[in-house]
């Protein structure tokens, strides 16, 4: 499991895309759709696998805020009120494609 740290995370609405960039070197992109879909909140996941849930018509999603977390995580608030997933750094590389 890699311990990069994020050096750079930017919101752009126009694009709705979150871009992330870690001390690695690695860069990566995550559609606002994927991170509302992909929220690792229960409400999403579920409690086990079983019960994860599969959110549609999210495709026009904003995102509100991003409120850091100690220093593990970031809590994304959407447009349409979803707010409780913590998205922690390794989630955001898993997201992004970069392992």
């Amino acid at each position: 499991m890699s311990r990069a740290w994020p050096t750079r995370l930017e919101f752009s609405k126009s694009r709705k895309m979150l871009t992330i960039a870690f001390d690695d070197g690695q860069t990566g992109d995550i559609a606002f759709e994927t991170l509302r879909t992909e929220s690792p909140s229960a409400e999403v996941q579920g409690h086990s696998p079983a019960q994860k849930k599969i959110v549609m018509g999210k495709q026009d999603v904003g995102i509100v805020a991003a409120n850091p977390v100690g220093r593990y995580a970031v809590q994304i608030v959407f447009d349409d009120g979803h707010d409780s997933g913590l998205f922690t750094w390794e989630y955001l590389r898993e997201l992004a494609g970069l392992g």
